[in-house]
């Protein structure tokens, strides 16, 4: 058995009708070997989410398919405490009673999150940089401020990994709240960590293999083009933040809001790296054919927005990944050199060398 999420499309629908689908998958639920744990729903958007303990896929799909016909539009497997860790329950809540009929449960609560993803230096290059008491110490308090304000602004700690956080939040306002009280309580120590914040907001299934995962991936791209001690915020949230508040300050030095066009821009960039980063024969060529655009426009406009020439993001984005596959013992210099796209181990330790101010042997072997 596993655990698996799906997703249904069905605008118009209302939220008692969704309550007696699910009452139909509870009753049948053992002819499909399934057990129907709960579901989200949300109305304005017609987006359902249900989740399922269940032997595979197809199980869950036929007992959508025999009890009430709404087949999910996509399902996924995911874990129940990630679920919990995200969306705050992975059971019915309490309450929320039909009045005409007592035994049946409705509620509408969407399953829409925004998603904040912190980001710091590699550990082991801090480490390098400030010694290990020291780069202990700021980690330490990294990790404590953040998760006082975690507490503080009611969000939710879903991730936890060796770059930062990824943390769930209902509310728009409290999550941009959260962010500058966390830059600004990390004062210093943001600067030192390289600290970044990336905010994004999404659906728990959307094209993705993970929970959240488009929404987190962006999320956490954004906080690799941002400057130390910065956030960045989607053209998502800005929208939703500008709806609930348009007098609300923000510290503007220290936030980038994107627009519409620039999301989206950002998002092919994404896309497309994400889609070849591992290619050594991926040139600027095929990433302006891409994304339908010129080399000119590509480069001012990825320049603009990220800092960084195409070929420089590029060889960042492999960067990045190498300092992941060299933390794994069963890899070498030369494995992980090709693995990443560069065309000789000897560039590979060429450019790591220069971005980073460490050897990569050195960097596998001294901090294992």
């Amino acid at each position: 058995m596993a655990i698996f999420m799906d997703l249904h499309i069905a605008p118009g629908i209302k939220p008692v009708e969704v309550a007696k689908a699910h009452a139909l998958d509870v009753e049948n639920q053992e002819k499909f070997g399934c057990r129907a744990m709960t579901y989200w729903f949300d109305r304005d958007e017609g987006t359902g989410f249900c989740l399922f303990d269940a032997p595979d896929e197809e199980s869950v799909i036929q007992l959508h398919k025999n009890t009430h016909g709404l087949i999910p539009n996509e399902i996924i497997p995911v874990n129940s405490r990630v679920v919990e860790a995200f969306l705050g329950r992975i059971k019915d809540p309490e309450g929320y009673f039909e009045p005409e009929n007592p035994k049946l449960r409705v509620f509408n609560e969407p399953a829409f999150r925004i998603i904040m993803v912190t980001e710091t230096m590699d550990e082991r290059l801090l480490i390098q940089k400030l010694g290990k008491q020291k780069a202990n110490e700021l980690l330490k308090i990294h990790h404590s401020i953040i998760r006082e304000q975690i507490s503080k602004y009611e969000g939710r700690e879903a991730e936890l990994d060796e770059a930062g956080f990824v943390i769930s939040f209902v509310s728009v306002m409290q999550a941009v709240e959260c962010a500058q009280s966390i830059l600004k309580s990390l004062h210093i120590a943001a600067d030192l960590l390289e600290f970044r914040i990336g905010l994004h907001a999404g659906l728990p299934v959307n094209r993705s293999n993970r929970i959240f995962g488009k929404t987190i991936s962006f999320a956490g791209f954004l906080c690799k083009i941002a400057h130390a001690n910065k956030i960045i915020l989607s053209s998502v949230i800005r929208n939703l933040y500008k709806t609930k508040s348009t007098e609300q300050l923000i510290d503007n030095e220290r936030i980038k809001w994107l627009t519409p066009a620039e999301e989206n821009f950002l998002g092919m960039l994404l896309e497309t790296l994400e889609k070849r980063w591992d290619e050594s024969e991926f040139s600027v060529l095929e990433f302006c054919n891409e994304i339908s655009m010129s080399k000119p426009q590509l480069y001012r406009k990825c320049k603009l927005l990220t800092g960084m020439s195409p070929n420089e993001l590029l060889r960042e984005y492999r960067l990045q990944k190498s300092l992941a596959l060299l933390k794994n013992d069963n890899q070498n210099i030369s494995q992980v050199a090709y693995e990443t796209g560069f065309n000789s181990p000897s560039y590979f330790t060429k450019c790591f060398q220069k971005r980073f101010g460490i050897q990569p042997l050195h960097y596998f072997k001294e901090f294992k």
